[in-house]
């Protein structure tokens, strides 16, 4: 099978090879996913992320691997394409962090109560979903949204292109804050109430679903037979959570990358006053359950802090940063991850230094401090997150799985045990690429449920235990935290 895993700043092409029992798996295409910003915004640069999963697609088959049985897509959350009435792409589709979106959480408010749109869809507040990009393009009067025939959310707008079919998966359609958590529908009545045209909307089908096959003017392009294609659990982090190897009932996850998600696994959205207050939100799983998470910024501000300083020419890997933060002495600054002032790119080096200023902090003075700074403030803000889940669940959590990129940064799982005073257990790293693979396992009939798909990911796949350290100075460091975010 091969798994087209794309994320906000890369995508792979992986194939994999189950045998019962294990899953193998090798990474045949890798490349870079850069937005491009032109005079109307900032867009995503579809038709050659389009390009690179055709590439994929022809190392498989120029490797003797084209009798691959399934191809699954997997994305980011929230952003989407629009299609004409001949089915023609209407656009290059926006990025998530583009401008158009300010203010627009403050407008949907006034059109429907802010309370009554958390209690039909579960969703957190946040200025990039969905909801708010088609509100700006009807408060705007956008001729694509007026020409519009058909919405696609990335995955499934790839899937499109691949099969000429039009649907829209469960997991990928509950990050758009516009899906009816309690009808498991579109939720028609926010839709009206935004004035956004219900017939862009398509049906919504579970993660697992075969979409389609391969067109065959397609498949006779990547010499490959006429294949299905399978609507994986399309939202990156809900194939993440797929492969996340539970030991046991009571354990949070973490997948981490460009942005933290972390929450616990649930059967029903758990929606209340305090979820909301938290902005807690509740995104779709395989199998229909649910993930009650919270979304942190993440490894977002040190890719932006190490990409400025590639900018400057003094390039340096993440290894080398972080060895410069080992010597940085512990606990000076604090930030924010979630901070506005770090939502879009650009000298990210110089807003660290602007937010510690404007709290009247010690201002870091080299590349060290700022790392040390950042993976700080990461593992602190974990914490506040786990005792919030606490709170509106009712659950201790003593067990937190980080998967997915952010694995590899050892100090940073190292720092997240020390802050949560929680054993943290690291790994697999490929998890999204995983979790994808194996929802077309459990499609193509190999495995019947996401408890021996978990099964398979312990028996795959090594992961590294890391254990709570000097707890003393971190439960102070905490207290700083959280008076510093009251006071900011």
């Amino acid at each position: 099978m091969l798994a087209i895993d794309f994320g906000a700043n890369s995508g792979r092409g992986i194939l994999g090879k189950f045998d019962g029992q294990k899953l193998e798996m090798q990474e045949i295409h890798r490349f870079s996913n850069d937005p491009v910003r032109i005079p109307d915004g900032l867009h995503w640069d579809i038709l050659r992320l389009f390009h690179e999963i055709k590439q994929s697609i022809l190392k498989c088959s120029s490797t003797g691997n084209s009798d691959i049985k399934g191809i699954g897509v997997d994305t980011w959350g929230v952003d989407f394409g629009l299609l004409g009435k001949s089915g023609e792409l209407l656009g290059n589709p926006y990025h998530y962090r583009d401008d158009r979106t300010h203010g627009m959480i403050d407008e949907a408010c006034k059109r429907i109560n802010k309370m009554t749109l958390y209690s039909i869809t579960g969703s957190q507040f946040q200025p990039f979903n969905t909801i708010y990009q088609l509100l700006s393009m009807v408060i705007n009067r956008s001729p694509i949204l007026e020409n519009a025939k058909t919405m696609l959310l990335l995955p499934d707008l790839f899937n499109y292109f691949m099969t000429g079919e039009k649907a829209s998966e469960f997991t990928i359609v509950s990050t758009t804050q516009l899906y009816d958590v309690h009808t498991g529908d579109w939720a028609w009545n926010i839709i009206d109430a935004m004035g956004i045209p219900q017939h862009i909307f398509t049906k919504i089908v579970p993660a697992g679903s075969i979409r389609g096959k391969i067109m065959p003017s397609l498949a006779s392009e990547l010499f490959i037979n006429e294949i299905p294609v399978i609507s994986v659990a399309s939202h990156d982090t809900g194939s993440a959570v797929a492969a996340v190897p539970f030991v046991e009932k009571d354990a949070a996850f973490l997948s981490s990358g460009t942005w933290s998600l972390i929450g616990v696994e649930v059967e029903k959205p758990v929606i209340n006053s305090k979820a909301l207050e938290y902005n807690l939100t509740n995104e779709g799983c395989v199998g229909g359950t649910f993930r009650l998470l919270k979304n942190i910024a993440g490894l977002w501000i040190f890719q932006e802090c190490k990409r400025f300083w590639d900018k400057q020419g003094t390039e340096e890997n993440y290894d080398q940063l972080e060895e410069k933060a080992k010597s940085a002495q512990p606990f000076k600054t604090f930030i924010d991850p979630d901070d506005d002032l770090f939502y879009s790119p650009g000298n990210m080096p110089g807003k660290i230094v602007e937010y510690c200023r404007k709290t009247g902090q010690y201002v870091p003075q080299n590349k060290g401090e700022i790392v040390r700074c950042v993976l700080e403030s990461l593992a602190l803000k974990y914490r506040l997150a786990i005792e919030q889940l606490e709170e509106v669940t009712g659950q201790k959590l003593n067990t937190i799985h980080i998967v997915g990129g952010g694995t590899k940064d050892k100090m940073l799982c190292q720092f997240t045990a020390n802050a949560t005073k929680r054993r943290v257990i690291a790994g697999p790293v490929e998890a999204t690429a995983i979790g994808n693979l194996l929802v077309q396992i459990m499609a193509l009939g190999e495995i019947k449920d996401i408890k021996q798909a978990r099964d398979v990911v312990k028996r795959s796949f090594a992961t590294q235990e890391y254990l709570p350290q000097d707890s003393q100075q971190w439960d102070d460091a905490y207290n700083r935290y959280v008076r510093l975010l009251k006071r900011d």
